[in-house]
């Protein structure tokens, strides 16, 4: 018999598939959207010239401006713009930049949301929301920002750079990471997330050989919403919060960071939830879940340093004394100091060591003291 446990599930309508593009402007009319307002990055314009074309009369406006971190001053813009047309509805297109934008929309006007990812951020499958201002972060939980319905269509992210497709897996992959071992993680989050991650690894191991792999960008876009489910469940942790203070606070690049940060905050607290480190260790062939994250991000050509993202030694040491204080609940008590040391290991780019005991024990049976629970 499991542990006992509570568990918290988002319904959210995902329509998977190559070519489900097409369907878009149908899933707007279920939803009884008479003005959909469209938001696309820069890579998703011709995506989304496609939808516009699609929803004929049913299109209100478009915003083609989207930024890392969500600005205050775009939120503001974009709430206006969609006060301006009368928007019903929102269409969001690209990746978590786009979507995220669109939930600060739906945060103040409960406006449904109909997201159609091209990357692997995840946020689509959450009701977590984002915003920036004056260099400080905030993010929140809110089920009016969760999109109704995820368009996923795996020809849109063929052509995504390896650069941006393992940056943006690496994002994924700390979803699914962290989600094993937050206060509210459980024995549905812990299994979603270790099927994430192995679509993930499977997939971005296919696209570093042939980016343009239609398979391979599937595995990618089902891993990352599993990912995304995991986490919207599991909430969020050291890990994920201590990346939104190091990107409101210094602008460092959302996905690139979690690839800095994940390997060293992993090497911190995997060895507190042995069964579902065994079992991630298992889902990306790594004989240490830590190390194993660090070289795949390396294979990958991600940059596992916060100093090549920017970062200054300097600046690493006084996020740690300034996030210090407000330090999550963790799996694994942490401190200034520890937080310096973690900081400093992430700027430098160190590998980690390999944890005392990883795969020693069979299954990952050995008990947790994490609540009480084997994870």
């Amino acid at each position: 018999m499991p542990e006992s446990f509570v568990h918290m599930g988002f319904a959210s309508r995902v329509v998977f598939g190559a070519g489900t593009l097409n369907q878009v402007a149908g899933e707007v009319e279920l939803l009884e959207v008479s003005r959909a307002l469209v938001i696309a990055t820069g890579s998703a314009r011709d995506a989304a010239d496609v939808v516009e074309l699609g929803l004929g009369d049913r299109f209100a406006g478009r915003i083609d401006e989207v930024r890392q971190h969500v600005p205050v001053e775009l939120a503001d813009a974009a709430r206006a713009k969609a006060a301006e047309v009368a928007a019903d509805g929102i269409v969001a297109l690209g990746g978590g930049s786009a979507i995220g934008l669109a939930k600060v929309i739906a945060l103040t006007t409960g406006l449904p949301i109909v997201a159609v990812p091209t990357t692997y951020a995840g946020s689509e499958m959450t009701p977590v929301w984002g915003q920036t201002a004056d260099g400080t972060k905030t993010t929140g939980t809110d089920l009016a920002v969760l999109p109704r319905t995820v368009v996923y269509d795996p020809v849109l992210s063929r052509g995504l750079p390896l650069g941006i497709t393992a940056a943006s897996v690496a994002n994924a992959l700390a979803h699914c990471v962290e989600a094993t071992w937050t206060p509210k993680a459980d024995p549905i989050t812990e299994v979603t997330a270790v099927e994430g991650a192995r679509a993930l690894h499977k997939g971005l191991l296919a696209v570093i050989e042939d980016r343009r792999d239609l398979d391979a960008r599937g595995n990618l876009l089902y891993g990352a919403s599993l990912a995304g489910s995991a986490l919207a469940s599991a909430g969020t942790g050291l890990h994920h919060k201590l990346c939104h203070h190091l990107g409101g606070t210094y602008g460092l690049p959302h996905a690139e960071t979690h690839a800095a940060v994940l390997p060293q905050v992993t090497h911190l607290n995997a060895t507190a939830v042995p069964r579902a480190r065994s079992r991630l260790e298992a889902a990306i062939h790594a004989e240490d879940l830590a190390t194993g994250l660090y070289d795949l991000f390396t294979a990958a050509g991600v940059p596992t340093s916060l100093r090549a993202l920017g970062l200054t030694e300097q600046q690493a040491k006084e996020a740690a004394r300034q996030f210090g204080a407000s330090s999550p609940v963790n799996v694994v008590p942490v401190d200034e100091e520890a937080l310096t040391r973690l900081l400093l290991r992430a700027w430098a780019g160190e590998r980690p060591a390999a944890a005392e005991g990883a795969n020693a024990v069979p299954g990952g049976q050995a008990p947790s003291h994490h609540q009480g629970v084997v994870r």
